[in-house]
């Protein structure tokens, strides 16, 4: 633990008067509000779109930044606006695919210590910046008809719970959810089946939101055979 996280803990044990209380957590409010307005009003205009999830520490020559970029591409020519979190590995392969399949590449990018960039293929005008990962994720839930998740680390797995929760338990209307990587994900989805399922702490049809898939064809087919199932078609 270095001397600036050291003084940001004990800053927190500082006690402060009411006064300071209300007014930084009043303009907390406000932060949150500018972020969300910002991001509707961005957002509400781009169509449906397919959110792509992933590891940022993915590099150019890694199976699964390629894969990504073919899934986006695909997508992409099936109508879909591909929408990530902005920055690179992952994310920037989901970007380059929509790009370069002329479709609309959406980065919702957060605002991190170390100071992530967002990658060169979002589109100028489809670019925001969150302060907050709360605000970030309900601009994703919102305006996704779909979610591929890609290997990555803890932010890929909040992101997928969170959906899977909220889909679970009716906040969210029903959409797929693609693991992609079938040796990547099995390890969790046996522990989910065997552990949390056989505890009863979910319900056998709370997994049917999810499909796997290994190739970019089959990705790309469960989000539009879902959508030809509902007769839901994109429409911009």
């Amino acid at each position: 633990m270095d001397n600036q996280e050291i003084e940001k803990i004990k800053e927190s044990f500082h006690p402060k008067t009411w006064s300071e209380t209300i007014s930084q957590d009043t303009w907390e409010i406000f932060k949150v509000m500018s972020e969300m307005v910002e991001g509707f009003q961005k957002l509400a205009k781009i169509g449906p779109c397919v959110s792509i999830f992933g590891s940022a520490r993915t590099s150019e020559d890694n199976k699964y930044y390629k894969l990504t970029e073919e899934i986006a591409y695909l997508l992409t020519k099936s109508g879909f606006g591909i929408i990530t979190g902005g920055g690179h590995g992952i994310m920037e392969a989901a970007n380059k695919g929509a790009h370069f399949a002329g479709g609309k590449s959406v980065g919702l990018n957060i605002a991190l210590p170390f100071e992530q960039k967002p990658n060169a293929f979002i589109d100028s005008n489809k670019l925001l910046t969150f302060d907050y990962f709360f605000v970030r994720k309900t601009m994703f839930l919102k305006y996704s008809m779909g979610f591929i998740a890609m290997p990555g680390g803890f932010g890929t797995l909040d992101e997928l719970t969170e959906a899977i929760t909220l889909i679970q338990t009716h906040k969210l209307a029903r959409f797929p959810i693609v693991l992609v990587g079938k040796n990547y994900w099995e390890g969790m989805l046996q522990w989910i089946k065997t552990t949390v399922l056989s505890e009863n702490n979910i319900s056998p049809e709370d997994l049917d939101v999810i499909s796997i898939a290994d190739t970019a064809a089959e990705a790309v087919k469960f989000i539009n055979d879902f959508y030809t199932l509902y007769e839901l078609k994109p429409n911009f």
